[in-house]
């Protein structure tokens, strides 16, 4: 339990429906560290929120420290990644471990059977298994962020909110009461106090790294046309951050961590239409060369029809039109119809030469 509204109602129907529910926040991050920062750990007012809730639930709530476990799997991965000129997504490895696997086997200790969460995603448990599907409301499918889950996981989870829309929860929490009927949905990075993730990679790498150094920007043809203050601070298919005085608008297309070089173009050469991707988790059986699949490149992204290409210890595919900026680092989730297959980390992408160029209403700003 969060302390958000959705986590909140997601445990309201487990006790409908006659669990015995027992309510855990999870404490991954404490800002003792930073210099000014009014909180001394994280996410107290959403603690609060949580304790409110079960007891208006009238279900036991408690507080695991998982601070060891969150900085090792994912902050220090986050800081890692961005040291390698690639863009990582957080939420992505919290769920796979911290939310997940840290929180099932501390319930064990509890006697818990299951976890359950206010994902927007459904799961379906069967005699020949468990599987994992979309959201019934594609606004909020949030089978992006769970890819990477244990596939050995599945039979121990519950996702109370699958089948209901954001509107329809929020309508359950004010009916019956609770104090996150209207709260607001955090956008930000919990461990990032500051809102600049540059800050997080200072603290960490410290302020000479290579990452957050001065360095070249260059055009295509290799012409260095300024220079920045450290490739960390962008991500392919950024605009922002890279001087004016140019006669047409510039993207990122390429970060060189070697050279600490970025590399800028415009817009029509962020379109890509195959990707590789490595450190695979598969769900469910993996999909076979020549498999027609949809996949999804980043958070709220269109899914994308695709041709499996490769699926042993890396995945390639090729998709049926090119899509802007597929970043390193980010996820690209493998689906058939709903059905959520797995997915990996995407390593590299590129444009196949008999593949066609973006429509011209793609390329517009």
């Amino acid at each position: 339990m969060s302390g958000g509204v959705d986590s909140s109602v997601a445990a309201a129907l487990l006790v409908e429906a006659g669990h015995e529910v027992v309510g855990v926040t999870m404490k991954t991050f404490c800002y003792t560290d930073v210099p000014g920062h009014p909180r001394s750990c994280c996410g107290m007012e959403g603690i609060d929120d949580a304790r409110s809730v079960a007891h208006v639930l009238g279900i036991p709530h408690y507080v695991f420290d998982v601070e060891d476990e969150f900085t090792h799997d994912v902050i220090d991965d986050f800081v890692a990644e961005y040291a390698r000129g690639r863009t990582p997504n957080p939420c992505v490895r919290c769920n796979a471990y911290t939310k997940f696997r840290d929180l099932l086997a501390r319930g064990r200790a509890l006697e818990c059977d299951a976890i359950a969460s206010g994902h927007y995603v459904r799961i379906e448990h069967g005699p020949t298994g468990s599987v994992l599907r979309r959201g019934l409301d594609p606004a909020k499918d949030q089978a992006y962020f769970l890819w990477g889950l244990p596939r050995e996981m599945l039979p121990s989870l519950l996702f109370p909110l699958g089948e209901l829309t954001k509107r329809e929860v929020r309508e359950r929490a004010r009916a019956l009461g609770l104090r996150t009927a209207d709260k607001a949905e955090s956008q930000e990075i919990c461990f990032v106090p500051t809102g600049d993730y540059r800050d997080l990679l200072r603290r960490k790498l410290g302020p000479t790294h290579p990452a957050l150094e001065p360095g070249k920007v260059v055009n295509l043809r290799g012409e260095q046309i300024g220079e920045h203050r450290g490739y960390a601070g962008f991500t392919i298919g950024q605009r922002r951050g890279l001087g004016g005085g140019h006669p047409d608008p510039l993207y990122v297309l390429e970060i060189r961590p070697e050279t600490r070089t970025v590399v800028v173009g415009p817009r029509v050469e962020l379109f890509h239409d195959a990707v590789d991707a490595a450190e695979l988790n598969w769900l469910a059986a993996p999909p076979e060369i020549g498999m027609r699949v949809n996949v999804q490149l980043r958070y709220r992204a269109p899914k994308v029809p695709a041709r499996i290409r490769a699926a042993g210890s890396t995945l390639s595919v090729t998709l049926d039109e090119a899509q802007p900026a597929i970043t390193p680092g980010q996820s690209i989730v493998v689906c058939e119809g709903d059905r959520v297959l797995g997915g990996g980390r995407i390593s590299a992408s590129f444009r196949t030469s008999r593949r066609t160029p973006p429509s011209p209403s793609a390329l517009r700003v």
